[in-house]
Parts: structure tokens; sequence; C-alpha cells
């Protein structure tokens, strides 16, 4: 099984187009040492070595366009119209993680999209992209159970796909802001039958649940909600007065963060931060945030970072 990040920031990217913080000023300017990222989104292939020419797309960000720019491996080319996205997997209903389907309207066939009932209204609703969608390619919808047995869906054979329900949050335009259900937000594990090797993968993670902290155990990989350091980090910096948790995010610091889940995981288990906002600090690479993690083992993805598990 390999990974390819497509994109690793997360809504807005970095710098943001609007936002002139330390950080994002810093990477306009060349002061700050640090990568500009696209939204995050990942594709994953059951094919070893490169190139692959199947993949399973997690996450369609607004930046999809310029990702498979960057990432020619998923454009195969087999045919006058071809791409190598079997399908698409949506870990929620944020427009950070669902508005590239539109830029994918070109297809000759309808998007093969896997995703919850929650997920499904919010995008046939409150924000109705797939009602926009059934005038282009349209939706071929496969519904994601928490808790199901595992599925393989077709980009990816033989590697088994659980879907877990998440602690996060609602979008803005769900009925269920601020009260979120089962299925709102999504983590998966992935597991390659062959080899019993495995993948979590959580953008989005709220709170370490029991249920999240045993499926983060058995992964030889994890990559998770890296999205803000601290839980008052945009208020700090003035950017919002919201914290981290009322967004649906786990800080990396403080009690509970994603540090301390993080460092009760196996010394083999390699972890990785993704998703990571504009504001926070570990976006420099020289700073003290950025070096505790390299103390502690954790890395921070990037955009056209490769894994294989």
């Amino acid at each position: 099984m390999r990974v390819r990040v497509l994109g690793s920031a997360a809504g807005g990217g970095f710098p943001q187009w609007n936002c002139n913080c330390r950080l994002c000023r810093g990477c306009r300017d060349g002061s700050v040492d640090a990568r500009p990222r696209t939204q995050s989104s990942i594709a994953v292939t059951a094919a070893t070595g490169s190139p692959a020419s199947d993949w399973v797309l997690f996450n369609a960000s607004p930046d999809i366009l310029q990702q498979l720019k960057d990432n020619p491996e998923l454009q195969p080319a087999r045919a006058l119209r071809d791409t190598g996205i079997r399908a698409i997997v949506l870990m929620d209903a944020q427009i950070d993680h669902t508005t590239g389907l539109l830029m994918l309207r070109e297809s000759g066939d309808p998007l093969p999209v896997w995703c919850t009932a929650q997920v499904r209204e919010d995008l046939s609703t409150g924000n109705p992209l797939f009602g926009v969608l059934g005038h282009y390619a349209g939706v071929d919808w496969h519904e994601l159970v928490p808790g199901a047995a595992p599925v393989e869906i077709p980009g990816a054979p033989g590697i088994d796909i659980t879907p877990l329900a998440l602690t996060s949050n609602a979008p803005p335009y769900s009925p269920r802001r601020d009260a979120p259900l089962p299925g709102d937000t999504l983590g998966l594990s992935m597991e390659e039958r062959a080899s019993g090797r495995r993948l979590f993968y959580a953008p989005g993670l709220g709170e370490a649940e029991p249920h999240v902290v045993r499926a983060m155990a058995s992964a030889d990989v994890v990559l998770v909600d890296g999205t803000m350091w601290s839980d008052d980090e945009m208020i700090a910096c003035g950017a919002s007065g919201k914290t981290a948790r009322s967004m649906g995010h786990l800080p990396q610091t403080g009690e509970g963060g994603m540090l301390e889940w993080l460092s009760t995981l196996p010394d083999t288990t390699r972890r990785i931060l993704i998703h990571v906002n504009n504001t926070n600090p570990i976006l420099d690479e020289d700073g003290p945030e950025r070096a505790r993690l390299d103390e502690l083992g954790i890395e921070v993805a990037h955009d056209g970072m490769d894994i294989e598990i």
C-alpha cells in the first residue's frame, strides 16, 4: 500500500490567500522557512513501487486540479480522456474536503463517491454539490457505515477499509452543527490483507476516544489531525474567536492533546500530522515547536510526500 499526500494544509491552504500572520507573510517573503501547502487530501494505491495506474482519492480538495498537475502519476493517459482516480472517499462534508468534486465534473461517468448518509445529506441540501453534479457527470453514491464490516473500494484491491465514527463537528451549513452524530466525520483504518500492515487516517479528529486509540495503536502508520498547536491558537493571533476544540480539532498541546496520545503508541509506529492550519507554528521548520516534534519522532506531512506501508 502506498500513500501520496496531495495536500497537507487545513482549509485555506498555506499561505492562506487573505492572511498576513507571521507564518503566511514569512512564507511569501522568505523570512520563514516554511513550505507552501495545498488543502488536505491523499491518494492511496495498492500498487507497490511506481508508477501506479489506479488510485482511491480521499477528500476532493478545492486545490484538486493543481494537485493532479503536481502528481502526474494520477493521470496514466491510457485513453483520450482518462484518470487514475477509481473512487473518491469523503471523510466529512466540509468545504475544504468536498468542493473539488465540482472540478471533476467533466468525468465521462458518474463520480464514484463513498461517504456516510449524513455527508450525502449535507451535500444534497445545505451545500448541494451532488445536485449540481447531477447536471454534469453525476454521482454514483456508495454508503460507508461506521462500525460496519471492512469494505474493499475499487482502485485499492486487497485493502480492507474500515470506517470509524469520530467526535469532531459538522459543517456550518449542516443541521447537526455543534450537535454532530456518528458519521458526520470519519476516521479510516486501512489494512493491506497480504501483509497485514495498517494505516490509520483521520485529518479531522476532535477527541481521542477508546476505539480511536485502539485503531491508532494497531496501525503501522498514523496520519492524523495536525490542525492547531494549541487550543487558543487562533484567538491568540487574532485570526478568530474560536478554539481548536470548538471547531472539532484536537490541538497538539495541552492536557489530552494529540502529542500526549501519539506518545502512547509503540515506538515502531510512524506518526505524521496532516491538515495543518496556516497559524500553526509547526509550519516554521526552524521553530521550537518543530524541534519538539523532531525530538518526539513526529513528522509533518507535506505536499508530494510518499508513504510506503
